[in-house]
């Protein structure tokens, strides 16, 4: 992993202390320490909401975030500031592959825990290919309508688990209603920090709002503390190893074209808010985040990517240096380390999270649309028309291939339909 030119592997990173913070410069230990927990709390709401939403043990997940944050880090040389939290890519394929039903521990999270690792595989095996020839293949072979088509797939595929889980009583309906006009309440009537935690705040109220009906008032089912008053401080996690089965590789591992795309436009981001060409570090970036992924996968953990949320943070603050990242990895291992953490996030009440997953698995297929605004493109053209419509309702319907015992679920078939349909279409760009 030599780098261009003579500079060191990592830089040495020149103490400044105000003004824009280059990712090879650094605050005072103490302002980074405090940027460190900010770049937390940022990634804290959704990195913790997908193992949930998944059945997986949220401990491990924060405490894989971390560990996945260093190995990134080293990976680029520490040139790259991101966070890798829980992708939320996951969750659809976790569950189908699974079986989940969607309240308590995943009985099967062996299988899903095989292809989240196999799928990390791949994922780093385009990182070293990017790493020898560049970008410019993944470019042409998933342009922004594709995808936009499958980021909008993940979500719509997502659609009726999360309608279901807010829905099984009255009760429990309103309150997802609730859970949902608290989390849009913030997103448009707060500012600065508090609206960049969207999901945390409103979920944090959300909760309130459950416990004062349920708790004070008896409407529906009381939240238990007991579980967080018995645990203790500091402990291990219930790590769990991963088990391959042909099937759900399949259904999982296509996430690595999501994992591509989002790393590819986040590094892009980042470049452009920093000054710095960070497209060389781009095959480096994808292998960090794949081994990240590949390593979770095999302790219990979910797979990762890097997080907007920070970038968001990032874009405000305008301090880039990557040691920020070091200390924010560092307090969530910290936090995984925590049965009492863990117990606390436990106790969210199920229709409070599904109407949180309402909103998160909207914003996932906005996020598809919003590709699409972003680069321009252009939907008089037969060929995108074509892509994207039949892209979404591959994934919507959950239209599923079997040959022998290979199964290939909705979103599998989506992503690699809209990628093959849209390499048939190519030659013809007219209306």
């Amino acid at each position: 992993m030599a780098t261009a030119g003579n500079e060191s592997y990592f830089p040495a990173w020149t103490l400044k202390t105000d003004g824009v913070i280059a990712p090879d410069e650094r605050l005072p230990w103490p302002q980074t320490f405090a940027l460190g927990v900010q770049h937390v709390v940022a990634m804290f709401g959704a990195t913790v909401l997908a193992p949930l939403l998944m059945g997986f043990d949220p401990n491990v997940a924060i405490l894989m975030s971390g560990v996945g944050t260093l190995l990134f880090f080293v990976l680029v040389g520490g040139r790259v500031p991101s966070y890798l939290g829980s992708s939320f890519a996951f969750i659809g394929v976790v569950i189908s592959a699974t079986g989940y039903a969607g309240a308590g521990a995943n009985a099967n999270i062996g299988v899903a825990l095989g292809g989240i690792a196999a799928c990390g595989a791949i994922y780093a095996v385009i990182g070293f290919v990017v790493m020898g020839v560049g970008t410019r293949w993944i470019e042409t072979l998933m342009p922004p309508v594709v995808t936009g088509a499958v980021v909008a797939v993940i979500g719509l595929n997502l659609a009726p688990i999360a309608v279901k889980g807010a829905t099984a009583t009255t009760f429990d309906a309103v309150m997802a209603l609730i859970t949902i006009l608290s989390v849009g309440g913030v997103a448009v009537f707060t500012r600065g920090t508090m609206q960049r935690l969207l999901i945390l705040v409103g979920l944090a109220l959300a909760y309130a709002i459950y416990a004062l009906l349920a708790n004070g008032m008896g409407f529906g089912k009381p939240i238990a503390f007991g579980g967080v008053a018995a645990a203790a401080w500091l402990g291990l996690p219930n790590f769990s190893a991963p088990v391959f089965t042909a099937e759900g590789m399949s259904l999982i591992t296509p996430v690595a074209v999501i994992l591509v795309a989002e790393n590819l436009g986040h590094i892009k981001a980042v470049s452009a808010m920093t000054g710095r060409d960070l497209d060389r570090y781009m095959g480096r970036a994808f292998a960090g985040d794949g081994l990240a992924t590949m390593l979770a996968g095999s302790m219990g953990g979910t797979g990762v990517t890097t997080y907007a949320e920070n970038i968001g943070v990032m874009a405000v603050t305008r301090i880039y240096s990557t040691l920020v990242f070091v200390v924010a990895a560092a307090i969530a291992i910290v936090l995984g380390f925590s049965p009492k953490f863990g117990a606390l996030i436990q106790t969210i009440p199920t229709p409070v999270l599904g109407g949180i997953s309402i909103v998160v698995f909207g914003l996932i297929a906005a996020a598809g649309a919003r590709i699409w605004v972003d680069n321009k493109v252009d939907f008089s053209q037969n060929r995108n028309l074509i892509v994207v419509a039949v892209t979404l309702v591959l994934g919507a319907g959950d239209f599923t291939l079997k040959f022998g015992g290979f199964t290939l679920g909705g979103i599998g078939t989506a992503t690699f339909g809209a990628i093959l349909l849209y390499a048939l279409l190519r030659g013809k760009t007219g209306s």
